[in-house]
Parts: C-alpha cells; sequence; structure tokens
C-alpha cells in the first residue's frame, strides 16, 4: 500500500514542475532551470511510466520554456533600443 503512494506521489512530481514552469516564465532566472529540471524529470518518468502526467509536464516544461527565453529575448531587446 506505501509503495503506490509514493509511486503516486513520484508521477505527480513532473506536472507539479511543468505548472511551476509555465508559472515562473515571468522570471526567466528561475523560469528557465525549473523549465530545464521539468523536462529533464518528465522525459526520465516518461520512460519508466507510460502515464499522462509525464506528458503534459513535458508539454507545460517546454511552453514554459519558450515563454522564459521568449521573455530573456524581449528584456534584451527592450534594454538594448532604449539605451
Amino acid at each position: 500500500m506505501e509503495e503506490t503512494v509514493v509511486q503516486v506521489k513520484n508521477s505527480k512530481s513532473p506536472l507539479v514542475l511543468g505548472i511551476l514552469s509555465a508559472i515562473f516564465w515571468l522570471i526567466p532566472i528561475i523560469g528557465v532551470p525549473v523549465s530545464i529540471a521539468g523536462i529533464i524529470v518528465s522525459v526520465k518518468k516518461s520512460k519508466s511510466e507510460k502515464g499522462g502526467f509525464s506528458k503534459a509536464g513535458i508539454i507545460l516544461s517546454i511552453i514554459g520554456l519558450v515563454l522564459s527565453i521568449g521573455n530573456i529575448a524581449l528584456g534584451a531587446y527592450i534594454v538594448s533600443t532604449t539605451l
């Protein structure tokens, strides 16, 4: 019984990291590492388990990473044009 509870908690970690990366894209210094960690954990979990949480984690982490990089690029563009 305890093993099932631990597996359920561990299987939700990719989803949690994906949600956090989709939120923290506004702060790129936090969003990029969380997104990369989410992608790594999600890929490892998707190889060992066939669950929807890992696929959702991969998708959300990739979205968070793309938005974080876009935020960095936009910030760099704004700073370079105003100086």
